[in-house]
């Protein structure tokens, strides 16, 4: 897959394009669905499948006042997993409070017409684009007659009765609900993070963890979740905290990693988390016994629920 850094000056083998335009966080079953038909289209066509996406997210420029602005995936992440749906080439536009300001039809005309020579653009059933969100579907249709393209607008995807989106994926990540999140998506929500020192109070209590340093702001609420943990390849199951250990009486919040039937030091190794369930919310107890106790039951219920991820 190749990446287009900006619109400018685009190669020839890139005129004619099947192309969908849109924001893309986390890539997730709906967005999927429309790179598959823009990648049919373009076999169909013998053109290029083409997904116009920006960097950095719009909302985080227009709206810096929100925050955290959480993404789902990184940029890297993102462009990895529309390469493996067969694209064929992001043109990844730089957005700036100076291209917020671009029309919707110098977007239309400059970009899509003149730069790609689109043949078809595929958009999602609700965006929206250009200054004051003037381009619409019905914006894109009146266009595309008058240059030659075609338009289609993909329906709204469910999951059951949920519609898929990136902000309901959020909503569910922040609620704790990573079971949803995860049917949303199509995979278990991921965070990298590397391993730091901790307070080595695991160990003492028979179950080592790893202390994690996340890469991404967003996060499950505190509790206790049961996870696949990736390193080097191989995937592990795991239990993973998220919280201030109220029993030790702890100010800052950690994550700590503990992995199933595994007993290798992992201090400085990076290490990707998938988020399958979650187990309980964190809760004080009595003694260190105490907690060691729930521990062991929370390592059962983990087991319960990765297994069958393990055939």
């Amino acid at each position: 897959m190749k990446i287009i850094n900006g619109f400018d000056n685009v190669s020839e083998e890139f005129k004619g394009a099947v192309a969908t335009i849109g924001n893309f966080d986390g890539v997730h079953l709906g967005h999927q669905q429309i790179f598959r038909k823009i990648v049919q289209e373009a076999r169909q066509y013998q053109s290029k499948a083409v997904v116009i996406t920006f960097d950095p997210h719009p909302k985080s420029i227009l709206h810096p006042e929100k925050r955290p602005f959480y993404l789902l995936t990184t940029v890297e992440e993102k462009l990895k997993l529309i390469e493996s749906l067969e694209i064929d080439a992001v043109m990844l536009i730089p957005f700036s409070l100076e291209f917020s300001k671009t029309t919707a039809k110098d977007f239309v005309c400059g970009i899509l017409w003149e730069q790609l020579r689109i043949r078809k653009i595929f958009i999602g059933h609700d965006y929206t684009f250009g200054r004051g969100k003037e381009g619409s579907e019905e914006f894109l249709a009146r266009f595309g007659k008058k240059l030659g393209f075609q338009v289609d607008v993909t329906n709204a995807v469910k999951v059951g009765e949920i519609i898929i989106s990136s902000t309901r994926i959020r909503n569910s990540i922040c609620e704790g609900d990573v079971k949803t999140a995860g049917a949303l998506l199509g995979r278990p929500y991921n965070v990298k993070g590397r391993v730091t020192g901790g307070y080595q109070r695991g160990t003492e209590l028979g179950f080592p963890t790893a202390n994690l340093d996340p890469e991404k702001e967003l996060l499950p609420p505190e509790g206790v979740y049961a996870v696949l943990a990736e390193r080097m390849g191989s995937r592990y199951q795991g239990v993973l905290n998220i919280g201030r250990n109220p029993t030790f009486d702890n100010e800052k919040q950690t994550v700590e990693l503990h992995i199933l039937d595994f007993s290798e030091d992992l201090y400085g190794e990076e290490l990707e988390i998938f988020f399958v369930d979650r187990i309980r919310e964190e809760i004080r107890f009595d003694s260190p016994e105490s907690l060691a106790n729930q521990i062991r039951q929370d390592v059962a219920q983990a087991r319960a629920l990765l297994n069958p991820l393990f055939p």
